[in-house]
């Protein structure tokens, strides 16, 4: 089983998240935990995790089902030691919210070393990482693979096969974004490319490192790295791919969640999906 679902606002407290997956008649989703626009926010206290956990049990989501994603603030490949020390600290910050809900993954975008040697910032995100998990106990972080605009690190299997490599855990994953995948040079719409793109994957991570999907079409052409969600059916990609996506057993059990930039399409596109992989 696939868990489908829209990247949902928490606006009104945290259970609405669940609420609002509920109406869309979803399997999944994603949230963020705070305003991801700020570096702090209050702990979360023993009845708002309450509160979370029963309107997630009463959505019939199960923890596994849900991809909390970081503030987009944190770079962990900041050159800067004392900026990438405050990174890493907000990162740990993060992680430990989605265990008090009671929450398996937390999503993030792997940082920029702002125009430092690659090598070196992979060693510093990684660096970070384990950092993390040494503060932290069960949830696993998973590192979304980008479209690879200015200085950001994984946009290639390579890239993310290195960073595991260097943080040396079984307690961290990946996930794919589609349109970042397109974007970075990888051709998922074709048959070609989508089993391609699989075997590398199977071969350089292992497909049980796969924690979750972002499935967003595209506007921006292949190798662009431009990062432009499109409704899916509505881009570069097309309807195809995703009902591919939706039928491959090999990507079953965890979140595979839209970001399309039309969320009165999100029902009928988790719908869509729902039923494809039937």
């Amino acid at each position: 089983m696939k868990y489908f679902g829209a990247h949902v606002s928490i606006a009104g407290g945290l259970f609405q998240a669940a609420d609002r997956a509920k109406e869309l008649s979803a399997t999944g989703f994603a949230m963020f935990t705070k305003n991801q626009r700020q570096w702090r926010a209050p702990a979360i206290t023993d009845m708002e995790a309450e509160t979370f956990q029963t309107h997630l049990a009463n959505a019939q989501i199960p923890p596994e089902g849900v991809l909390p994603h970081d503030s987009y603030l944190i770079n962990l490949g900041n050159p800067d030691p004392e900026k990438r020390k405050n990174a890493t600290g907000a990162f740990v910050a993060e992680l430990q919210r989605v265990e008090k809900l009671g929450l398996k993954y937390l999503n993030f975008h792997p940082g920029s070393g702002l125009g430092a040697d690659l090598q070196d910032t992979l060693q510093a995100i990684a660096e970070c990482i384990r950092q993390a998990l040494a503060e932290t106990s069960t949830v696993i972080p998973v590192i979304e693979n980008t479209a690879g605009q200015g200085n950001c690190a994984g946009k290639n299997l390579e890239e993310l096969q290195r960073l595991l490599e260097l943080v040396n855990s079984d307690r961290c994953g990946i996930c794919i974004d589609t349109c970042h995948a397109y974007a970075a040079g990888i051709d998922l719409a074709s048959s070609e490319g989508y089993d391609a793109f699989w075997e590398e994957f199977a071969s350089r991570i292992g497909l049980k490192r796969l924690r979750g999907m972002h499935l967003n079409d595209t506007k921006s052409a292949l190798g662009s790295h431009l990062d432009r969600h499109a409704p899916l059916g509505e881009g570069n990609l097309g309807w195809t791919l995703f009902e591919r996506l939706a039928k491959d057993s090999r990507l079953d059990g965890f979140p595979m969640v839209v970001e399309t930039p039309e969320p009165e399409k999100w029902a009928a596109e988790i719908a869509r999906l729902r039923a494809t992989e039937k």
